[in-house]
Order: structure tokens, then sequence, then C-alpha cells
């Protein structure tokens, strides 16, 4: 019997030693990784957005050696396409991991409304002067004790107005104009003040809207508008007013994250911040350099883009600065005062 337990410690070494010298972690071995994990993403591999995906996935596979296979799952099809429901699934093992919009999971984390606040962003060192500073740290400690395992930043990009009637100067401009908006209170709130019609609708329920005419217009990041090509919808007149951005959200279920061994979490969280970088990079692109060549290109295509001057756009913000003080306390006035500071202190 002595023997024979001998043998079988013998064997447990052994095992243990071909393992490691395959580059394999021992626990790994013990634990039954999955061999597919889901990532939901609300568009496909044409947006940024979900290029972002694209490649988290292929440096997770590469950096674990194949141990992490990820597929994507686009139209947050997961869930039957309804992108307010993505953070709910996330949390609950429906999803195993997705790159998310800070708009779609505002209803279930507020402080997240911090970044739909109207005008509070103007330009893309404003954007990184919180998400890459201790505002962003603070909302991934928000993240991590809602449920899930945040790990680094994308952008979705500003999102500007367009629409098929006319061009879009003045809030007055706005009035009675149907637009389509995502399910966020805070955006019904916004628009509403700004005198326009705000209809609440999924982006795939909102394209032949726009074909139809049933619904005069939206607000996206002009990556957005190319890759799903509106002006072929009627979207003819852009407004550049970058009243509010949608910076995204990197994140794991936490039961797959703590089912991971720690060097392939180092791995994932490591893929996803090369990743974030890789996207933000592709949803500014054509925008952030000078001269803009991707407005230029859309205006070849016979849309009117119209860039307000500070002063047209002080005037939206007068008008939307009741919403913005209504909504301060509902996201947490310290976090808000927060940004505030951290955009205050940028540097252009």
């Amino acid at each position: 019997m002595k023997q024979r337990r001998k043998l079988l410690a013998l064997a447990a070494v052994s095992a243990a030693s071909v393992a490691l010298t395959l580059g394999l972690p021992a626990t790994a071995q013990a634990q039954n990784y999955k061999s597919e994990y889901r990532m939901s993403l609300v568009v496909g591999t044409a947006f940024p957005w979900g290029k972002g995906g694209e490649i988290w996935a292929n440096k997770v596979k590469e950096k674990t050696q194949g141990r992490i296979n990820i597929k994507l799952y686009p139209g947050v099809s997961l869930i039957q396409g309804d992108q307010t429901r993505e953070f709910s699934a996330l949390r609950q093992g429906v999803i195993d991991m997705a790159i998310g919009s800070t708009i779609n999971w505002s209803p279930q984390v507020k402080q997240l409304n911090l970044f739909s606040l109207p005008f509070l962003m103007p330009d893309y060192a404003a954007i990184d002067a919180l998400t890459q500073g201790d505002v962003g740290k603070e909302v991934f400690k928000i993240l991590d004790k809602a449920g899930v395992v945040p790990l680094a930043w994308g952008e979705n990009g500003y999102r500007e107005l367009t629409n098929s009637k006319h061009v879009v100067k003045t809030p007055a401009d706005l009035k009675g104009l149907k637009i389509r908006v995502v399910g966020s209170p805070l955006f019904l709130d916004t628009f509403t003040a700004l005198g326009a019609n705000p209809t609440q609708m999924s982006w795939a329920d909102a394209q032949p809207a726009f074909a139809s005419g049933a619904v005069d217009g939206q607000e996206n990041p002009m990556s957005i508008f190319t890759a799903a090509k509106l002006q072929n919808v009627g979207q003819k007149y852009v407004t550049m007013w970058h009243y509010v951005a949608d910076p995204l959200v990197f994140v794991v279920n936490k039961e797959v994250w703590n089912s991971w061994t720690p060097e392939d979490r180092e791995h994932v969280r490591q893929a996803a911040l090369e990743a974030g970088r890789e996207e933000i990079v592709i949803a500014r692109k054509g925008l952030a350099e000078p001269g803009q060549p991707l407005l230029k290109e859309i205006a070849a295509m016979g849309v009117t883009i119209t860039e307000l001057s500070p002063a047209e756009r002080e005037a939206f913000v007068k008008v939307t600065k009741p919403i913005y003080d209504k909504w301060k306390p509902l996201v947490g006035t310290n976090l808000v005062k927060m940004a505030e500071k951290a955009i205050a202190a940028r540097k252009p």
C-alpha cells in the first residue's frame, strides 16, 4: 500500500512537471477553461467599437497561447438586441465579457451618466483627462463594486447630431424634430429641453425608421455615420456640436475572471489595455487630425456639415444647463466636481 501511494505521488509530481515544461500553468490544468468565451458588442467589426473587440480577442488568444478563445457576438445578439440589458446580462453570466458603452450601462450604474452630462467635455483632451486620470480610476472602482471586472477604456466618440430636414445651428432649429435616442432618461431630458421630440429605439429599428421618414434624425459618432452609410437613409444634415462623448469599457464577468490563473488574467488585462489604445486611435481617425479629412469625405457625399462657432455652441449649453444641474446630484456631486476640475486642468 505504501509503495502504491508513493508511486501515485511520484506520478502527480511528474504530471505537474510536464505541465510546466509545456509552458502550461499546473493550475490551468486543474481548471476547466471554457472552449469559447462570449464577448458582447453592440456593433460589428466595420465600426471602430467592433474592431476593438476583434483586436482584444486576437491579442488574448495570442498572449494565452490559445487557452482563452473569444467569439464576438455583435448586435447584442446574446440578449435579443436590447443594448440596455447588456450590463445586467454580463453581471449574471449570460455574457462572459464585453466592450460596453457608458451610455447603455448608465441605467444600471448611475455614475456612468457622468459622460452624458450635456457639454461637459469640449474636446478630446477633456475625454482623456477623465478616462486616463483619477476620474477613470474612480469609475472603475464603481464598476467593480457593481459586479464586473473593468480593464481598459475605449471610445465610441463624440455624438454629433444629424437629421433629414434642415441645418441645425440653434436650439430653435431642433424644435419638433423627431430624434432617435438611446434608452437613457438623461438623453430624453436633454432633447426635450432643446425642444426636440426624443424617441427611444434600438439601433436596429432606427435605420429603417430613418429610411421611411418616421424619424427625422439621430445623434451618434461620425464613425457610425460612415459605417452605417446614414447619408443613404436621408441623414443629409450634420451638426458638429460635441455635446457628449461615449467612452467604452472593456470588462469581464467576475466568475469568469476568477476562473483564470493569475497569469492569464494579466494577459487578458494587458490585451485589453493595448486594444483600447488602438481602438481609440481608430475611433478618432479623420477627426482628431488637422483638416478633419473624414468630414470632407462625408461632405463629398452630398451631406451639409455645420460646425458651430463658440457662441452658437454656448446657446445650446445655456439651454441644457438646467438638465446638467438636475443630473449632477444624481450622478454624484463629488464625482462631477472631480471631473470638472480634471477638465479645467487639462493640457491641450
